[in-house]
């Protein structure tokens, strides 16, 4: 078996074992690196644009990029980073003022349940008491333990790790956007000419599918985050901006997305006794579940070159093989599948 691969197959072999082996043990500690690249490619167009428009040499249109993006980026950051710790700090101050509340409810309910239990038998009234207790014990417990000074600790301990990590992001991208073009060319070094061709159809087909990509999320996201401010205004208008922020970013992530915060938002206010909101609040995430479920395969096939049906197959079972990541991988590897076959690195031609 072995005497019939050539040289070039035991090459593409040791590239594989390669880049398996980078995977799984260089890649989870390279995340800062792997955003910076990233980034840069994402940032790539508009320095382009920069040189072309106002004839621009390469390290002055990666100079101003940079900036703007550190302005925007550190603004943006600045704004939702104080308005969350502000708005968790003022949530933990009124933890016990919840608790209360919560309990004075399942006073009534207690209360209630003993109006309704007079004739029931003894025995079984006891033991429905016994379980509420317990389940009261269970959540407090909970809470408790949710809110450690150790954990919190952890997390200011960590602030230096992330401090060094997001150091290390900034340099990155700066020397990445400077040395793109030569990354580039040093790549095409190692190809025939042949190959090379059929590369560069593959990276235009997949440049175009990934900004494709990126702007259906947004067009998404932006849809969601309409949705959810209008829909706080009309709920709870003082905390409708920064909670619609954060409810924009956490619906960034597959499946869970804005019910992560809606759900246990409106269950409180059906416990504490405001149905009203409590309604509202879940109307509100079964419509954005909704938006979600439907308009972002229809929107996603369309700028990435998928039909919707497509588009949701490959983001269920990338979702079921890998996880949340395979949410928005599996797509794209349907697309770099079709773009390498279109590019005849993938001859996929038979008949049955």
């Amino acid at each position: 078996m072995f005497r019939y691969l050539t040289k070039r197959h035991w090459l593409l072999i040791l590239l594989a074992i390669s880049l398996i082996l980078i995977g799984y043990f260089i890649l989870p500690v390279s995340v800062p690196l792997i955003l910076a690249f990233f980034t840069a490619l994402f940032l790539n167009p508009l320095i382009r644009w920069l040189q072309y428009r106002f004839k621009l040499n390469r390290k002055l249109s990666v100079t101003i990029v940079f900036l703007l993006f550190i302005i925007v980026a550190g603004l943006l950051g600045t704004y939702v980073v104080i308005s969350a710790i502000t708005h968790i700090v003022n949530f933990v101050e009124n933890i016990p003022q919840y608790i209360n509340q919560i309990n004075a409810k399942i006073g009534e309910w207690q209360t209630s349940f003993e109006n309704v239990s007079e004739n029931l038998p003894e025995d079984f009234t006891e033991q429905i008491k016994e379980r509420m207790k317990d389940n009261i014990q269970n959540v407090s417990t909970l809470i408790n333990d949710q809110f450690q000074v150790e954990d919190i600790a952890g997390i200011v301990a960590a602030v230096p790790q992330y401090l060094v990590s997001l150091l290390v992001y900034l340099i990155a991208l700066f020397l990445f956007m400077i040395e793109l073009p030569i990354l580039k060319a040093k790549f095409y070094q190692y190809l025939t000419e042949k190959t090379a061709e059929k590369v560069q159809f593959m990276n235009a087909r997949l440049s175009y599918v990934v900004l494709g990509f990126l702007k259906a999320q947004f067009l998404v996201s932006i849809i969601i985050f309409i949705v959810t401010l209008i829909g706080l205004l009309l709920i709870v208008p003082q905390y409708a901006f920064i909670m619609s922020l954060i409810i924009w970013l956490i619906d960034f992530i597959p499946i869970i997305g804005s019910i992560a915060i809606l759900a246990p938002w409106s269950i409180y206010m059906f416990i504490t006794g405001d149905v009203v909101m409590g309604t509202q609040l879940a109307i509100l995430a079964i419509i954005l579940l909704a938006i979600r479920r439907t308009v972002e395969p229809k929107v996603m096939g369309h700028h990435i070159g998928l039909s919707p049906l497509a588009t949701l197959i490959a983001m269920y079972i990338g979702l079921q093989l890998i996880g949340l990541l395979g949410f928005i991988i599996g797509p794209l590897l349907v697309i770099g599948f079709n773009s390498a076959k279109e590019a005849g690195i993938i001859k996929w031609n038979f008949k049955i």
